[in-house]
């Protein structure tokens, strides 16, 4: 009997995948029968790590460094990804937060600031996926087989926070974008979902949580279950949505939040 999560050896992408989040996704494809996985990241050493991982397990990665709001960037590793394994099935869009060199000011009042600070969260979180989107679409309808493409949003999207209003928009706009490409996709047998995320436990956010117990069990008060996310949590939803066990799914936001926001 076939694996109910098995991903079918399909090629998998995952954006922003040195640490954390990213991380544990592309573990989960490769230990779940991905074909391959190309792990991405802005610091290329970082990924190596991880894809050392996956080969030490038995699994075949390559490492690739890539800017993902620089859709030149973008389309030399994909080309790369395909000479490696072929055309990808799975993409991931993961890579996010304030992008890999944070404009300083980015924690400022945004009407305090301008495009060349909004542009750190709009480049990542928002063109970061349209341009990996874009250039992935192209091998994903050439192999005429199943292809999966989810999104790592944010519950800031949905919920929307004071002081992460440019974040907020940016991740807003790539669920609508996941929308509007499963509509244009699934005629090809591609779909296109969205996980929206809140307080995850990451390198980027462990520190701060360790530092301050008392304002991580104040923030915790907000949730019905009263823990923070872990990269499992997350990992487990983003196979779900790129196996067969998904394939009548599309067009959705998926929220992985320990009960933060509630939802029809």
């Amino acid at each position: 009997m076939t694996e109910i999560l098995d991903v079918a050896g399909r090629v998998a992408l995952v954006t922003g995948a040195g640490q954390g989040v990213g991380r544990q996704i592309a573990l989960h494809l490769a230990a779940h029968n991905a074909g391959g996985v190309v792990v991405n990241d802005f610091h290329l050493e970082r990924a190596e790590k991880v894809a050392s991982e996956i080969r030490d397990g038995g699994g075949k990665a390559v490492a690739l460094q890539a800017d993902v709001s620089d859709f030149a960037s973008v389309k030399a590793m994909v080309a790369a990804a395909e000479k490696e394994f072929g055309p990808i099935g799975v993409l991931v869009n993961n890579a996010g937060n304030a992008g890999a060199t944070p404009n300083p000011d980015a924690r400022k009042p945004y009407w305090e600031t301008g495009p060349e600070v909004w542009n750190s969260f709009i480049g990542v979180n928002f063109y970061g996926v349209l341009n990996c989107t874009a250039a992935c679409i192209p091998g994903m309808i050439a192999r005429k087989a199943p292809g999966r493409i989810v999104t790592v949003i944010s519950e800031a999207s949905r919920y929307g926070d004071a002081g992460l209003e440019i974040y907020a928009g940016a991740k807003a706009g790539a669920a609508g974008f996941m929308r509007g490409t499963a509509r244009s996709l699934g005629r090809f047998g591609i779909t296109a979902n969205s996980v929206s995320i809140a307080t995850t436990v990451t390198p980027a956010t462990e520190g701060r949580m360790l530092a301050d117990p008392e304002m991580v069990k104040k923030m915790m008060a907000h949730y019905v279950i009263r823990r923070p996310g872990q990269p499992l949590d997350i990992a487990n939803m983003v196979l779900f949505l790129a196996s067969d066990a998904s394939s009548w799914i599309t067009g959705q936001t998926y929220p992985v939040n320990g009960g933060f926001t509630f939802g029809l």
